[in-house]
């Protein structure tokens, strides 16, 4: 039962999977925001953390406003749920087309814990997470050591993916943005990306001259592993049909639709969950007593490996096996009954 908030405020609205439950998730902003996509952000993020145990439910806004009304939009959108979010409730972060600190005073009465914001590397904690989550799964599903890996929708916790790529021995191919993509059969350098896009953010796929491969070569980059991400549905049946990779793993929610996972599943291509992939951040929002950031980042990395390795046993395979995993969580605690699962359609 999706609970449906329209504000009064300004033309936005927030969607929560789970009625009468503390609710977390993410806002969008841009002209026309559809319900239907909160709604799959929202189950997605349900579905998240039902695979971890927690008794808490996915929630989604949307604000939908020009880009001349978008600063005062925002701004009535935070003013009207601050005590929302204060009573712990809710949780919003800023999404797409938001700036986060506009976003700032919500931050401050946020109830998840601050943990998320300590710095860790050259990112913040929950940043790092959002990394680490897909890079954990990529290792455990097909290895990352030796492998040519495709970046699809790199965004703010992509330096820190290539990183941890890197780390484990694989090598970054290619990258596309929203501007474009950019590519090197031997190899992108994680440091100089990270510097670019510090400098210019989804422009440094840009040639001097502005010019810029399109976005859809990542997909044809070779690629052993594809890290998809850049909106819902991303990789299509059509996509699917031509693309040759060992493991497809999300970074962001819900990148492929339920016609592109099962011609995948058919290729013999491993498809990761989104909703453990995307999982990390959960960790640092909400820590255990007393445990540090270095704790955070072992609990995610044996949490999400063991919800992976438990989803790969079911027979009905690993998406799959993952959801019934979900599911039977949730039913423990809420009596709620689900009707679609965490597809782009």
């Amino acid at each position: 039962m999706v609970g449906l908030r329209k504000l009064s405020s300004t033309n936005a609205f927030v969607v929560t999977d789970l009625v009468d439950v503390p609710s977390f998730g993410v806002v969008r902003c841009a002209k026309k925001i559809l319900q239907g996509g909160a709604k799959d952000l929202a189950r997605s993020m349900t579905y998240t953390f039902a695979s971890f145990g927690m008794q808490r439910g996915g929630a989604s806004g949307g604000i939908n406003a020009l880009p001349d009304e978008k600063e005062e939009a925002i701004e009535s959108f935070v003013s009207e749920l601050a005590d929302d979010v204060a009573s712990g409730i809710l949780g919003l972060d800023a999404g797409k087309g938001i700036v986060p600190s506009s976003f700032g005073k919500l931050v401050e009465v946020d109830t998840r814990s601050d943990l998320r914001f300590f710095e860790q590397s050259s990112d913040k904690l929950e940043t790092f997470l959002a990394a680490l989550g897909p890079v954990i799964v990529a290792e455990q599903l097909s290895g990352l050591d030796g492998k040519k890996v495709s970046i699809e929708g790199f965004g703010d916790h992509g330096p820190a993916m290539m990183d941890l790529i890197d780390e484990r021995g694989g090598k970054v191919v290619s990258i596309s943005t929203l501007s474009g993509s950019i590519s090197n059969s031997n190899g992108l350098d994680a440091a100089e990306i990270r510097s670019q896009w510090n400098e210019e953010g989804i422009n440094f796929v840009k040639s001097s001259d502005g010019e810029a491969e399109p976005a859809w070569k990542v997909f044809q980059s070779g690629a052993d592993v594809l890290f998809a991400g850049s909106k819902m549905g991303a990789v299509s049946h059509v996509t699917a049909e031509k693309l040759q990779v060992q493991a497809l793993v999300p970074h962001q929610p819900i990148p492929f639709t339920a016609r592109a996972l099962a011609m995948l599943e058919r290729k013999g291509t491993v498809v990761a969950p989104d909703f453990l992939a995307v999982a990390g951040p959960i960790f640092a929002a909400w820590p255990k007593d007393n445990e540090t950031p270095d704790d955070v980042i072992a609990s995610a990395t044996s949490m999400i490996s063991d919800a992976l390795e438990e989803s790969l046993e079911h027979e009905d395979g690993l998406f799959l096996g993952a959801c019934y995993r979900a599911e039977s969580f949730l039913a423990s605690w809420h009596d709620t009954k689900l009707f679609g699962r965490p597809l782009a359609s």
